[in-house]
C-alpha cells in the first residue's frame, strides 16, 4: 500500500528527524502536474484500494472508455506512479487475449511534497487543486464506507475518529508527522503474513496551525468573530 505524501521534504533543518532514506520529494511540476488530474487520482485510488487491474476493468469501475484509463495508466507510469505487473490471481478479468492483457499496479513508496515555503506559485496552484481532489474524495469514501455497512457487521465500529488540538513548536510538528508516519510504517506486513479477516483500513492525518488572536483582522466585526462569547441563557418563562 501507497505512502501516503507528507508535509516535509526529504531534508529536514538541522538537528530535526530525518525522514527514511527512501523518502521521495515529488517537487517537479510536471509530475505534479500528472498526479493532481482528477481521473489519475480516480485510476490510482482504485488500484490502491483494489489491487492490480486492466484499462478494461477500470474503464467499467470509473465510467470511463478503456482509450481514456489506457492513456491516463501510462502517464501514471512515465511518472513512477504505476507499473505493470502479471495478472492478480483469482481475478474473473475476461477482457482480452490470454497472455496480451496489461495489468498495472500502484507503486508503494514514501512520497512527501515539498513544504509551502519552497513552492513556487505554479506548484502552489498545483498542490492546491491536488489537495481539493484528494480531501474531495476521502470525505466522499468516508460516507460511503459509513452509509454501505450493513447492520450487524462487525466492522461498523470500524471508524474511530479523534478531534484535539496540541501546542507545539514548528520543529516538534515536524518530529510529530515523522512519529506518526512510523507508527504507520509499524503494521504495515506483507500480504503472506496479513491474518485472516483482516481489511485495507484508510488512514489519513491533517494538522494545522489554529488562527492566532493576533491573526484577527482589523475590522471590528471581523474581530468579533474570533473572540469567545459566553452562553446565552434561553428564557422559558413569561
Amino acid at each position: 500500500m501507497a505512502q501516503e505524501p507528507g508535509t516535509p521534504g526529504p531534508q529536514a533543518p538541522v538537528g530535526q528527524p530525518l525522514p527514511p532514506p527512501d523518502a521521495v520529494e515529488l517537487s517537479d511540476l510536471a509530475t505534479l502536474r500528472a498526479l493532481a488530474h482528477p481521473r489519475r487520482q480516480r485510476v490510482l485510488q482504485h488500484l490502491t484500494l483494489h489491487g492490480p487491474a486492466t484499462s478494461a476493468t477500470l474503464a467499467r469501475a470509473l465510467g470511463l472508455n478503456t482509450g481514456a484509463t489506457s492513456y491516463h495508466l501510462r502517464e501514471l507510469a512515465r511518472h513512477g506512479f504505476v507499473e505493470e505487473t502479471a495478472k492478480a490471481q483469482g481475478s474473473s478479468e475476461t477482457g482480452g487475449a490470454a497472455g496480451r492483457e496489461r495489468w498495472w499496479r500502484a507503486v508503494p513508496g514514501d512520497r512527501r511534497f515539498p513544504p509551502r515555503s519552497r513552492q513556487s506559485a505554479e506548484v502552489r496552484l498545483v498542490m492546491d487543486q491536488l489537495n481539493h481532489h484528494a480531501h474531495a474524495a476521502d470525505l466522499h469514501l468516508f460516507e460511503q464506507a459509513q452509509r454501505d455497512t450493513a447492520e450487524g457487521d462487525p466492522w461498523a465500529d470500524a471508524f474511530p475518529y479523534s478531534r484535539g488540538t496540541i501546542r507545539l513548536t514548528l520543529p516538534e510538528l515536524r518530529t510529530f508527522l515523522e512519529e506518526y508516519i512510523a507508527l504507520l510504517n509499524r503494521y504495515k506486513r506483507p500480504e503472506a503474513d496479513t491474518p485472516p479477516g483482516a481489511r485495507t483500513v484508510l488512514t489519513r492525518m491533517i494538522a494545522f496551525p489554529a488562527p492566532a488572536v493576533d491573526d484577527a483582522p482589523d475590522d471590528p466585526a471581523a474581530r468579533a468573530a474570533h473572540t469567545p462569547h459566553p452562553p446565552k441563557t434561553k428564557r422559558t418563562g413569561p
